[in-house]
């Protein structure tokens, strides 16, 4: 997805009520528009976080979850989550769960950029090592998912708010054997 490409806008209900470019729905005034977030974890148990690359609009340099995006109009979410998946970390995913189908929230990072969305969380699972595309990934880390609860308790403001929030919804890494299969 470029800052050309569509994204969906949704109304107060989460209904479509049209597009927007890309680029339009990250500003100072955001649209609430539908996006979708992705925790990815390997053989060991281990989740996936990456930082965001420094040229991003929004949370520049931040640490979140494995990686995210926006559907594409007529385009199915899960069709979207593989693609970003191949896009931003060359990973093929196995074993998708929707396991937040209705995540939303609202951020303003320091620039003054908001985020606006009503965001289904994925967990995924993969058996090989992320590829980083620098135009959208900086770092990433496999890290066990009780270090990161740890981290996202005492730290925070060190990691994306929708990750933060989405943990805390899911209880997601302070329940490691959610995360066991």
């Amino acid at each position: 997805m470029t800052e050309s490409d569509d994204v969906v806008l949704l109304d107060d209900d989460g209904r479509a009520i049209g597009t927007a470019p890309k680029s339009s729905v990250h500003g100072t005034h955001t649209a609430l528009h539908l996006a979708f977030s992705c925790h990815v974890l390997n053989a060991a148990g281990q989740v996936l976080v990456t930082r965001r690359a420094l040229g991003k609009t929004a949370w520049p340099g931040v640490w979140t979850n494995s990686f995210c995006g926006h559907p594409r109009p007529a385009e199915p979410v899960l069709a979207a989550v593989h693609r970003r998946a191949d896009y931003e970390l060359g990973l093929e995913l196995a074993d998708i769960e929707l396991a937040l189908p209705l995540f939303r929230y609202r951020a303003t990072d320091a620039n003054g950029i908001v985020e606006h969305e009503v965001c289904p969380v994925y967990l995924a699972r993969t058996a090989s090592e992320p590829i980083l595309n620098p135009l959208e990934v900086a770092d990433a880390e496999w890290v066990d998912p009780g270090d990161l609860a740890v981290s996202l308790e005492t730290t925070p403001w060190a990691f994306s708010p929708w990750l933060v929030l989405q943990a805390k919804q899911l209880h997601l890494f302070d329940a490691p054997e959610r995360l066991a299969s």
